[in-house]
């Protein structure tokens, strides 16, 4: 039997679909991208239709296959990478969903969240977790004495849903209603009705768990809170899988020929596989629709007073029952590409990728500063009232200055959980590898080595996710035996050395920022 070539690699994101066909080698031999269609139909709502996303989806890895010029029987395995905290529900029995995908950008439970925030019960759990600290010193009790409710986390938004949908409402009464984010969603798709599973089961891989704010990253299952405060019913959530969980396969009638599902990963610890962050220690900040920078802390779930959060990196099963853990502290700032796209969408300029030279053709901002908050700000501020804005604009600003200031604004939220990092771990962090579209613009990626004085090391292929989710392939399938073989498989296009005087007189600015930061905090009420 002729031995199957290629890996494809498929990424479900907030902004883009893609899947990419690699060979064996890891050298991409074709490709498709679509845009997502975000609904913003009332403010406050960011929302994705799931069957327009699902045509897309099977559009995208046709045309990938069909743009490699390859036969689909020799597909090795798919690898599944998906962006995490979008939610949907669906009928049990029928598929019928009950709403559109929630977004993790979704803001509509706001209220509920500083309900729950200001709540007298959440101060009790708070003192009490931090009185069982005191006693056992556990980290997990930290991490639940500094506990605040997030509009990112899917917890509170899933109760809006369950309080103000009526189907979803009747559907829960009937025990008829599944909950799953986006990667279980997806597994429901593509593997309904497969005849390689002999009853159907609803499961969700760990690392998309591990981010939905009712999962204990500590004991590994899901939080009894959630089930006691906020009535979410255990029937409804899906089983807790690894990430070489035996996926079972593409039904045939999707494509024609049925496809090996090798994996299953949340797009953050993709992207980690893709930056080669295998090792305790090592870093990397993935800059997309936010910048979420992940520190791997080997077998320790570390808990933060700062609001980085504790999550489970991956967890492998060995076939002796033994599991392979990793775990990794995450600090996200929610508006990174968001805040480009403002930019070109108001005029700012025609072209994403002009960006960077228009930065640097002045020499500063001429004293104006942004604050990227269209989502509220996050560690270590952790405001989501907080307001975006330009201050101080004078007669002699031109467009290029305002642009300077939306990079820097992004490179300092990147700093500040670089702090929260540095400051809440022992860690001796050596270098910050980069991926993510926003990646591609030189003078944010300068500006951060500056910052943190590290270099910043920028692979030739930017979408770690999707090669990090082809690695993951890899593994699963045998093709190496330790994951540390493929860090020779990620090729590096530019390191960014730290520029020590620069990087000086903009720890000055930066004080600066922080300031007017402190201006825009509580704006929304």
């Amino acid at each position: 039997m002729q031995m199957k070539k290629y890996i494809a690699s498929l990424d479900v994101g907030t902004t883009t679909i893609r899947c990419f066909i690699f060979d064996l080698s890891f050298k991409k031999v074709g490709g498709s991208t679509e845009l997502v269609q975000l609904l913003n139909d009332e403010p406050g709502y960011f929302e994705i239709e799931p069957e327009r996303l699902w045509k897309s989806i099977i559009n995208v890895i046709k045309n990938a296959i069909a743009d490699a010029s390859i036969n689909i029987k020799d597909v090795l395995g798919l690898g599944i990478s998906t962006q995490r905290s979008s939610f949907i529900t669906w009928n049990r029995e029928t598929g019928e969903h009950f709403h559109n995908f929630i977004t993790w950008k979704d803001l509509r439970a706001d209220q509920l969240v500083q309900k729950w925030n200001n709540s007298f019960l959440l101060k009790i759990i708070n003192n009490f977790s931090y009185f069982l600290y005191l006693i056992t010193r556990s980290k997990r009790f930290l991490a639940a004495s500094v506990l605040k409710m997030m509009n990112s986390q899917v917890t509170l938004r899933l109760v809006w849903q369950m309080e103000n949908n009526s189907k979803l409402k009747d559907a829960i009464n009937q025990k008829l209603a599944l909950f799953g984010t986006l990667d279980s969603w997806l597994l429901y798709k593509l593997r309904k009705n497969s005849l390689d599973i002999e009853k159907f089961d609803h499961i969700s891989d760990i690392t998309s768990c591990t981010a939905t704010g009712f999962f204990d990253p500590f004991t590994l299952q899901w939080s009894p809170l959630a089930f006691r405060i906020f009535k979410i019913r255990e029937e409804m959530l899906p089983k807790v899988v690894d990430n070489n969980y035996n996926f079972g396969y593409v039904h045939k009638s999707i494509f024609g020929e049925s496809i090996k599902i090798s994996s299953s990963f949340s797009d953050q610890s993709a992207a980690m596989w893709g930056s080669s962050c295998f090792d305790d220690g090592d870093v990397k900040v993935t800059l997309g629709t936010g910048s979420f920078l992940n520190l791997n802390t080997g077998k320790e779930c570390q808990a933060s007073l700062s609001g980085l959060y504790p999550m489970v990196g991956w967890r492998f099963k060995s076939g002796d029952n033994s599991f392979c853990f990793t775990y990794c502290m995450e600090g996200a700032a929610n508006d990174t590409g968001t805040v480009i796209n403002w930019g070109l969408n108001c005029g700012l300029f025609d072209d994403p990728t002009q960006t960077s030279n228009l930065a640097e053709s002045v020499s500063d901002t001429d004293g104006v500063y942004f604050v990227p908050a269209f989502s509220g700000i996050g560690p270590p501020i952790n405001d989501y009232k907080s307001a975006s804005g330009f201050l101080g604009i004078r007669p002699s600003t031109q467009k290029a200055h305002m642009v300077r200031a939306l990079l820097e604004s992004i490179a300092f939220r990147v700093f500040q959980l670089y702090e929260c990092t540095k400051n809440e771990t022992s860690y001796n962090l050596k270098c910050i590898r980069v991926d993510g579209g926003v990646s591609k613009n030189n003078f944010i990626c300068q500006l951060i080595a500056d910052l943190t004085n590290l270099n910043v090391e920028r692979a030739t292929a930017t979408e770690a996710s999707v090669l990090g989710s082809a690695f993951v392939v890899a593994f699963n399938e045998g093709l190496c035996t330790n994951i540390k073989e493929l860090k020779k498989f990620r090729k590096i296009d530019r390191i960014f050395e730290p520029r020590i005087e620069i990087g000086l007189e903009y720890k000055t600015k930066l004080k600066v920022w922080e300031d007017v930061l402190t201006r825009f905090k509580g704006w929304y009420k």
